[in-house]
């Protein structure tokens, strides 16, 4: 028995108010969402639900079980998302250098609008003219102009 499928199935039932409900609610036969809340109160030993022709009434177990489960459910969810990245914000500091009149009319713009979009980030906006070693001044981003030397490190063409 999958015990995160089964609590699922009880919480669709739940919130429908019946197992016909959950059944639509899953896309699921019907003999599957019951088989699947009866085998989760057999794990569990204790009765869950009763169920009547017209409604589904927790019972005291329930309750309790059910309050877990939405929690359960709810952090594995979370760490789900966490896992991806799907709702995180980008945090942390952003190292970028470009030339210094490119990046005053330019770069400084568009960082502006990255710290008013992304407030966990700190950009540091390093301008200048000189070549610097970009892996010994740890840069995330370098903006250039003109031509660069052969280098093992990754180009993009801007325009």
């Amino acid at each position: 028995m999958d015990r995160f499928e089964a609590m699922r199935t009880l919480l669709a039932a739940v919130d429908g108010g019946s197992l016909s409900a959950a059944s639509r609610a899953l896309n699921t036969p019907l003999p599957t969402i019951s088989r699947r809340v009866s085998d989760l109160e057999a794990h569990l030993g204790a009765q869950l639900l009763v169920r009547t022709s017209r409604k589904l009434i927790l019972t005291e177990a329930g309750e309790a079980f059910v309050g877990a489960a939405r929690r359960v459910l709810d952090d594995l969810a979370e760490a789900e998302r966490a896992a991806n990245g799907e709702y995180r914000a980008p945090r942390g500091e952003l190292l970028v250098t470009a030339p210094i009149m490119f990046g005053k009319l330019h770069v400084a713009p568009i960082v502006d609008a990255f710290l008013a979009a992304y407030p966990e980030v700190t950009v540091r906006l390093v301008l200048s003219d000189g070549v610097i070693d970009l892996v010994e001044a740890h840069v995330d981003v370098a903006i250039r102009i003109g031509h660069l030397p052969d280098s093992d490190l990754v180009a993009r063409r801007a325009g």
